[in-house]
Order: structure tokens, then C-alpha cells, then sequence
């Protein structure tokens, strides 16, 4: 897929901007606070309507103002020539494919993947669990509805229960309810997060491989807080926790509670290994991401890339653009040019949420 124009209207701090972009390589040039990055979580909005920055979307909108909006001009591989239009709105969005609008979200999942390299992906390393799991769930619901359907049963069942358990008046039959719903959705939630993490897995083992020149083996693993295999073992063990949950007035287990992890030699990553390893770990990730993606869909996710190569040594750096695949669409920001032996880049100076490509010389 290459994204050919992309139009924003009040978002965030673009007031209006137009971009048309040919070639496969775009570079977002300007300091920081300018705009950069809005357009790349723009662009990232076409997967799943969701940001990678902020899960709030009405912050996306500009200051005072009541609506915003994103326009692309996409080449597709399946579609052909395809135009996506999302609005954006203070109670909700609007979606529209040619014109024709979308209502459910179901119907735009994996049709339109990006993939964002950014510099806070580091926290999928170091940071909480709650990070992991949100951006395992972003990953895996936008190229799976059955994944996504699964989730919100999860989600709407968990919360009701927690209310109830908040509120000190936990019924035993009303708990009995929701937790028929809880224990099938979490069977399914575990075996396509165990299935997802296997394939993702195995991609950011090669990946880290070409990144890091096959020096050291990286692995990454589901941590489940729940491994039973049924939605009967899994019933039993809500109702068996009632009495824990009911004290402490939350469920306590269940798969918002799961984790993954990574590792280097065998080693617990966030522990031990240096930041080099790590911001290598969280590229390969994002590569293994991206293939995963294409074998899911048939469909090469564009590449937007954050300013995340700059703390990698060059021969790091240089290992990852050659991991890239050379299909891929990829639009980049930075403070400085990049390197000019990773070829041509139609180049945009960024001031002030405004956009100017350079001519060439």
C-alpha cells in the first residue's frame, strides 16, 4: 500500500495541510513541537482509528475548535485507488471509504495497515504490563476481528462485574452472569494472543538477527495470567475468586492481567540488557509487525518512523534500513536529513504545523 496525498484539518496544531507524496521515501524535516509527529499519528489513524499517542481521540482535534479531519489518497494492492475520509468529532468519529460511509469498525480492520516506529516503543520494554498488553491488543485487533469482538466481550463483562464489586453489593447470581461471559471470551482472547505472540515471535527473532548480525538470540514470550484451556476451568476460577475480589473490590485474574516478555541470551531484557539491545529489540518488533501484517492481509503496511535511529550506532542503523523491506512505503521524521546512501527522500520542512517540500537541487 503507498499512501499518496494525505489532507489534515485542525489537527492537533495543523490548522490545514496537504501533502502529496511520490516515491516511497518521505522525510519529515524540523526541530521538535512542530508538527512532525502529528502528521505521522495522522497517517496511523487510517489502521484502526485509534492513536498512538493518546487513547483519548478528542484531543486530537484542534485547540477550539469543534471538528477535525484526515483525507488520504491511498494506492492499494487489493482496492486499487482508494480515498478514506475520517472525521472527527468531540461525541465520536465518522468513517468514509469512496465515499461510501463505514459504520462498523469490523468492516475497516486490516484493510489499511500502518506501522509506527516511535521513540516511546521503548517502554514496551521497560515499562508496565498495561503498555504491553494495549499495544498487543492494538496489533492484533487490526488485523483480526474475531480478536476485536473478543475483546469488547471481555471488556463490557469485566466491567460490569468490577462495578458490581465497587459498589460492595456483589450478588452471587449476578456475578454468575458476567462471568459466563468473562470465561468463553478469555479462552478466546489466550489462544489468539498464544497464537499471535508465536508468529510475532518468530519474526522478531529474524528480525533481530539482521538488526543486530545474528550476535545473540531474542525471544519473546506470552505470560498469561490464566493458562487453562477451557471456558469450564476458567468459570470455576472466577467463582473460586469471588471472595478475594469481593475484598479487594476488582477482579483480580483474567487475561487483563496477562504479560509478554522479552529476552536476549536468554536473559530477562528489561533486566539486563543494554540500550542498545533494547531499542534493537523494539525495532525488530516493529519488523516483525510489518511482516506479519503483510503475510496477514496481503497487504505492505506504510512504514512511519519517529526519529528512533538516532541512539543506535551506525552499524546498527545501518543493519535495520537494509531488515527493511524495500517494497515498503516509509515516511520518516528527524531533525537532521537522513543518511544519503538509503537513497532519494522527497523532503518536507515542518515549522509551526505547516508543510514545504523542497525542491530538488
Amino acid at each position: 500500500m503507498r499512501l499518496k496525498k494525505i489532507t489534515l484539518r485542525h489537527f492537533r496544531n495543523v490548522g490545514f495541510a496537504t501533502l502529496e507524496f511520490s516515491g516511497r521515501q518521505q522525510f519529515l524535516l524540523g526541530r521538535n513541537g512542530q508538527g512532525k509527529t502529528n502528521l505521522l499519528e495522522a497517517a496511523g489513524f487510517l489502521t484502526a482509528l485509534r492513536s498512538f499517542r493518546a487513547s483519548d481521540p478528542r484531543v486530537l482535534i484542534g485547540h477550539g475548535q469543534v471538528v477535525g479531519a484526515i483525507g488520504a489518497d491511498l494506492d492499494h494492492e487489493q482496492q486499487g485507488a482508494t480515498q478514506v475520509t475520517i472525521k472527527l468529532r468531540r461525541d465520536g468519529k465518522e468513517l468514509w471509504c469512496d465515499q461510501a460511509r463505514v459504520t462498523r469498525l469490523a468492516d475497516h480492520l486490516g484493510r489499511f495497515p500502518t506501522v509506527v516506529f516511535s521513540s516511546q516503543d521503548l517502554l514496551l520494554v521497560r515499562g508496565s504490563p498495561a503498555g504491553r498488553r494495549r499495544w498487543l491488543d492494538l496489533t492484533l485487533a487490526a488485523m483480526d476481528a474475531g480478536y476485536l469482538r473478543a475483546l469488547q466481550t471481555y471488556g463490557r463483562a469485566l466491567a460490569e462485574r468490577n462495578a458490581l464489586l465497587k459498589a460492595g453489593r456483589a450478588d452471587p447470581a449476578q456475578l454468575g452472569a458476567f462471568e459466563q461471559l468473562l470465561a468463553p471470551a478469555a479462552v478466546e482472547l489466550i489462544a489468539r494472543r498464544t497464537a499471535g505472540l508465536r508468529e510475532l515471535g518468530a519474526g522478531l527473532a529474524k528480525a533481530y538477527a539482521q538488526v543486530c548480525d545474528a550476535a545473540e538470540p531474542a525471544t519473546l514470550s506470552y505470560e498469561p495470567d490464566l493458562a487453562d484451556a477451557s471456558a469450564e476451568a476458567l468459570q470455576a476460577k472466577y467463582e473460586a475468586g469471588r471472595a478475594r475480589d469481593q475484598q479487594f473490590r476488582t477482579t483480580l485474574t483474567g487475561p487483563h492481567r496477562d504479560d509478554f516478555r522479552f529476552q536476549v541470551r536468554d536473559t530477562a531484557a528489561r533486566d539486563f540488557a543494554s540500550e542498545g539491545q533494547q531499542r534493537s529489540l523494539v525495532l525488530a518488533l516493529r519488523l516483525a509487525q510489518a511482516a506479519w501484517c503483510h503475510a496477514r492481509s496481503g497487504v505492505r503496511p506504510v512504514l512511519l518512523a519517529d526519529d528512533v535511529l538516532g541512539e543506535l550506532d551506525p552499524e546498527r542503523r545501518a543493519r535495520f534500513w537494509a531488515a527493511v523491506d524495500p517494497a515498503s512505503q516509509v515516511i520518516a521524521t528527524g531533525t537532521a536529513l537522513p543518511d544519503v546512501a538509503l537513497g532519494p527522500w522527497q523532503v518536507f520542512d515542518v515549522v509551526d504545523g505547516m508543510f514545504t517540500e523542497r525542491t530538488a537541487p
